[in-house]
């Protein structure tokens, strides 16, 4: 919907184009996507990957968009060896193209495809601390310059989104206000929001937020690389989206 100029998204539109400004331009973008999920942790490796349409419904446009970003094997070996230190189950997919999660959002952050993308995926387990395991893994990454996207949403449930509903909005907000303490509240320690992450499921409204929790889980693997290199966070997108209050996190 964004890269069709949905007029419910321009908010998100205008958030992204505009990301450049924070983030500078990486050497080479990681992003752990909602949508791909393995048994083990596993990582994209393909030098050429093409587009991933893995969405139902659309115009006919929307399965002829294009982002004909390079991959980059180096660094997907690189981090499958830093997992491994760490005691990580991982693999490499030589096949995988890059899904929806990823060229969406890079279309608009990066629209001349220049900048290397490698693909992370969650394991199926949906098990929240080894998400967060493997952010400590890989988070020296930002050290060389590699850009870590984790892209979901931070309120997920599809049958009430875009709802007019007011009480959708009151459970999200109450999600939200918790999920943005957690995250950017710099009077609890890095082991107290670990802990909160981890029971995300005691959070305000948890489930209603998350029926499935997949489009939450990229934000731990990116705490946990923030971890890593101690990096603080901040709210740098909260709004009302779709009847929904969302919020974007960037650890810098």
């Amino acid at each position: 919907m964004p890269l069709l100029n949905e007029p419910n998204h321009l908010g998100l539109i205008n958030f992204l184009t505009e990301l450049p400004a924070k983030l500078g331009e990486p050497k080479a973008v990681l992003v752990i996507s909602a949508h791909w999920e393995e048994d083990i942790t596993t990582i994209s490796s393909r030098a050429q990957p093409e587009l991933i349409y893995d969405y139902y419904g659309f115009p006919e446009e929307s399965y002829q968009i294009q982002y004909k970003a390079a991959g980059e094997p180096e660094l997907a070996d690189k981090i499958m060896k830093m997992l491994k230190w760490q005691d990580i189950s991982v693999k490499l997919d030589p096949k995988r193209g890059l899904d929806h999660g990823t060229f969406v959002p890079l279309k608009l952050i990066y629209p001349n495809a220049d900048i290397p993308v490698v693909q992370l995926s969650l394991t199926n387990d949906l098990d929240p601390q080894k998400q967060i395991n493997v952010g400590k893994a890989i988070g020296k990454l930002v050290e060389e310059e590699v850009l870590i996207i984790g892209s979901g949403l931070s309120f997920h449930n599809l049958k009430v989104l875009m709802s007019c509903d007011p009480i959708v909005y009151d459970k999200s907000e109450r999600f939200d206000s918790w999920l943005n303490n957690i995250v950017t509240n710099q009077a609890l320690t890095w082991h107290q929001k670990e802990q909160s992450l981890v029971n995300w499921l005691d959070a305000p409204e948890a489930r209603y937020a998350h029926p499935r929790e997949e489009h939450l889980l990229p934000l731990h693997i990116c705490f946990g690389a923030a971890w890593s290199t101690e990096m603080e966070a901040k709210n740098i997108f909260n709004e009302k989206f779709l009847g929904t209050q969302v919020s974007a996190f960037l650890w810098q």
